[in-house]
């Protein structure tokens, strides 16, 4: 059984247009079938198909708000493996020869890892919290300490609230950095509070994310994450 569900998700998640719907829902936004589509450059028609077999697979949540359907990542666990399998996919070897172009050159910068902070700018950030012993990320696993709690309410985040809903503090591969930045609840907090304050802003159509001047400011403040 466990078997036959593998190849399942397999065989759904490695058709080229799914996969290309999936990758635009991992900011952590719900869309309309319409963007889908649009970002897979197929019908809304063949997107209607696509969609409802990872809705009935449980990859996808859809929710209907007016004469709209919207569809999300079905839970964090999802993501996960999303960003697992591309993870690997950056480590092919040798790998093949593609000019960079500039959408992704910016989401190798900076960008949305469903709901957390990835790319340089989150490896950087994760690399910053480990250096003054506020988070331990090993191959192991993360762990927040005492003083990275405190340090994070001085930066305006509550975690106690959060605790118990998810996994709460997790290392996740980067695929593009290859190295760890921060995940779980702590990732997400430490995200929305980097958006909240306007450090970043999100694109429209792109997991990037457009880093600001005062984000510029904050993260050397802050993190003493320096950016050229």
């Amino acid at each position: 059984m466990a078997a036959a569900n593998l190849v399942e998700v397999a065989a759904l998640v490695g058709d080229t247009t799914r996969a290309m719907m999936l990758n635009a829902l991992m900011d952590g936004r719900a869309l309309t079938s319409s963007e889908l589509a649009h970002a897979a450059r197929i019908s809304r028609p063949t997107a209607s198909g696509h969609l409802s077999k990872l809705v009935n697979a449980r990859l996808l949540t859809v929710t209907t708000k007016r004469r709209y359907r919207y569809f999300r990542i079905a839970s964090p666990s999802v993501a996960r493996m999303l960003e697992s399998i591309k993870a690997v996919a950056a480590l092919e070897l040798p790998p093949r020869h593609q000019p960079v172009s500039r959408e992704d050159a910016a989401q190798r910068f900076a960008r949305t890892c469903y709901d957390h902070l990835a790319g340089f700018v989150g490896v950087a950030i994760a690399d910053a919290l480990v250096k003054k012993r506020y988070l331990e990320l090993s191959d192991e696993g993360a762990a927040l300490t005492s003083a990275g709690v405190r340090f994070l309410a001085r930066f305006g985040i509550d975690l106690g609230p959060l605790k118990g809903r998810r996994v709460f503090c997790r290392a996740c591969l980067d695929w593009s950095e290859r190295r760890y930045h921060v995940a779980g609840l702590v990732g997400a907090a430490i995200c929305n509070r980097c958006i909240e304050l306007g450090w970043f802003v999100r694109s429209d159509n792109s997991r990037a994310l457009r880093i600001t001047p005062s984000g510029r400011r904050g993260l050397e403040q802050t993190f003493q994450v320096i950016l050229q």
